[in-house]
């Protein structure tokens, strides 16, 4: 197609994107809904993502009615067959280039979007597990609502004209919420595909839930982090799968894994990488330590349990005949998160490798065995995770990102039965649900979120139903997280409150296209993003301090002082008759005013609104001040961040 054409808005290169639960919904309070099945049917999510397995028990239709009247989607039904809970699905392939792996249908055979489909809306399943791990009810955050699959991942990626055509269909469809669990890197709005397309839902009533990306924890590495987006992290829930060693000295050494193999206390000789050195393709123990393929004599390796001084996917010792393998990596000082292995295997601390070797080394025969997984309870959750992407938002400084943090570690959800269960792709164990971690999966768990809001407020604009769930988010410990809110945005997403938020912070159309434009977008590239006929006419550039953000981000360049007015306006969603006075927290350093700091709303659905004042000291090579303001009726308290950062660009971020 001609770029020159009136009818063509835009063209960008076709690019390849990446792809970024029996205990989440309870670990977040939120058991149950206090919605009713009536009010959750009406609401459709639709998931871009790998497709989805139509006969998983996660999407039984038995009890549901008729799609709802705005469903204007359709079922493709090459080697797939929709429901009324599993009620749409498409696939794109615009390169038509086919893995072997893949399947040519809406049909799931990567299994990463029957996982993040199962935790927005999968029914309630009792008694599921992952190989008698993780066991209980598997459910979704809104078990009653509909599904519509978009596939526009496949074993390569996903296609940026894939993602396009896909939200526009999704729109057409009518669809409430969408959510997508993929992403690139750092992009300009109007050339990243996602932003084009959340824009276009935003404008037709739907919010768009994203990932943050897998990233972490470089600063300013954050994913899908245009304004009228929701911006999800990942952190941890209050379970852990360990796997522990035995060695045959008596020691005990814990391990993160999620293991499913029962070795029932029998050992086994115990060698290192370093050890095993296969000579005759030139290689040496420094190769070896690391269990690189190739590197090792497979016949040292069969009926021994071999230790590696780095993270595998187990590939080499199970094809050698191995009977497991331990694991540690100088990289990985902490695991946080845990992998499953084609064989028994476990990953442990750099420091207890070092004991693991010295044994090894003290002994003439060294034995070992891997103990069965066990699951652990972990009362330091929510942390967000390592590999959860971290601002400032590289594109507008003056928008924080991440918005929110939710569960995406060690989460149980529907698998494909025809993807491997464990990180390597030739295990050939099949199974119906799977524990995995990532962005990926804390996005569900947002998109889930927004349906219950939508669900209860129908006429709710995207801003609102965001809004919501930033503001009532529980608040992250800051002693746990030197990136702040960086990390974490307004803090960890609370279900339960975000149907009764007392206030919102609302934004139009027309206020994102003023942001934009005072962002330095002209009216031609403002109409890559939009896609009609939107004009900047004579903006004075400037800072994004006046979109009605339900957040604060102040950044100030280096060597100059603390400065800043923030226009807000917030409307009245609680009672009538309601006054809100302002409290806030900041460092000393920094003044805040807030004027006026009472606002008395007499009916539902009033607009007030206030400015906020900050100003401090000359700083230089500061990475990131917090505090936040909230708002309070004695019901409601309506929170949000305000964030204070410096730093070169371009220069190492000085955490």
């Amino acid at each position: 197609m001609d770029a020159e054409m009136k009818e063509v808005i835009s063209v960008i290169p076709n690019r390849i994107l990446k792809l970024h639960t029996t205990r989440s919904w309870d670990f977040m309070g939120f058991s149950q809904g206090k919605l009713g099945a009536a009010q959750e049917g009406e609401v459709i999510v639709g998931l871009l993502d790998t497709g989805a397995w139509p006969e998983h028990p996660s999407f039984n239709d038995t009890g549901y009615g008729s799609p709802p009247a705005k469903w204007k989607g359709t079922c493709q039904t090459k080697n797939f067959t929709c429901n009324n809970k599993l009620i749409g699905a498409r696939y794109y392939n615009s390169e038509n280039s086919y893995h072997e792996t893949d399947i040519p249908s809406p049909r799931d055979s990567e299994g990463h979007g029957t996982h993040t489909s199962s935790t927005v809306a999968g029914v309630y399943l009792p008694e599921t597990s992952f190989f008698g791990l993780a066991e209980g009810v598997a459910r979704g955050g809104v078990p009653y609502s509909r599904i519509a699959v978009y596939k526009v991942c496949w074993a390569n990626g996903c296609g940026t004209a894939d993602i396009l055509k896909a939200f526009d269909d999704a729109i057409a469809d009518g669809v409430d919420i969408i959510s997508v669990s993929l992403g690139g890197g750092p992009e300009d709005y109007f050339e990243d595909p996602i932003a084009i397309g959340a824009f276009h839902a935003m404008k037709n009533g739907i919010l768009v839930s994203n990932s943050a990306g897998n990233d972490g924890p470089d600063p300013v590495s954050i994913s899908n982090y245009a304004p009228w987006t929701l911006t999800v992290a990942a952190s941890t829930i209050d379970r852990r799968f360990v796997s522990n060693l035995a060695l045959g000295n008596g020691e005990i050494l814990t391990g993160i894994s999620i293991s499913t193999y029962d070795l029932n206390g029998t050992t086994y000789p115990l060698i290192w990488g370093g050890d095993a050195v296969n000579y005759t393709a030139g290689s040496s123990p420094d190769s070896a330590r690391y269990c690189f393929e190739d590197a090792m004599n497979a016949d040292t390796l069969a009926g021994k349990i071999v230790f590696c001084e780095a993270h595998q996917d187990g590939s080499t010792i199970l094809l050698a005949n191995g009977v497991g393998t331990i694991m540690s990596d100088e990289l990985i000082i902490n695991p946080t998160y845990a992998f499953s292995y084609p064989l028994p295997a476990t990953l442990i601390s750099p420091q207890d490798g070092r004991k693991v070797l010295d044994y090894i080394r003290s002994t003439h025969y060294p034995v070992a065995t891997i103990l069965v997984g066990e699951t652990w309870k972990d009362a330091m959750a929510p942390l967000v995770v390592s590999f959860s992407s971290r601002g400032p938002n590289p594109t507008s400084p003056d928008i924080l990102k991440p918005d929110i943090t939710a569960p995406g570690v060690d989460i149980l959800a529907g698998w494909s039965p025809l993807a491997p269960p464990s990180i390597y792709d030739g295990d050939t164990r099949r199974v119906l649900f799977n524990v995995i971690s990532g962005t990926s999966m804390s996005c569900p768990h947002a998109s889930a979120t927004a349906a219950y809001i939508k669900a209860a407020h129908p006429n709710w604009s995207p801003a609102a139903i965001k809004s919501a769930i930033m503001t009532t988010a529980y608040v992250m410990d800051p002693r746990r997280h030197r990136d702040l809110e960086f990390a974490y945005g307004s803090g960890h997403i609370n279900p339960a409150a975000t149907i009764d938020p007392g206030l919102v912070f609302d934004i139009s159309e027309t206020d994102y296209i003023n942001f934009l434009c005072k962002q330095g977008y002209n009216t031609t590239t403002l109409r890559l993003v939009t896609g009609d006929n939107s004009t900047c006419n004579n903006t004075i550039l400037g800072r994004a301090w006046d979109l009605n953000y339900p957040s604060f981000s102040l950044y100030v360049e280096d060597g100059q002082q603390i400065t800043g007015i923030f226009a807000r306006k917030v409307t009245n969603v609680g009672a009538a008759n309601s006054t809100y006075t302002a409290t806030m927290y900041m460092p000393a350093l920094i003044s805040v005013t807030i004027e006026p700091s009472v606002l008395t709303f007499l009916q539902i659905g009033e607009t007030q609104s206030f400015t906020v004042k900050v100003t401090g000291p000359t700083i230089s090579q500061q990475p990131i001040m917090s505090g936040a303001i909230t708002w309070s009726d004695g019901t409601h308290a309506v929170r949000t961040p305000l964030v204070v950062y410096n730093y070169i660009p371009g220069a190492p971020w000085p955490l």
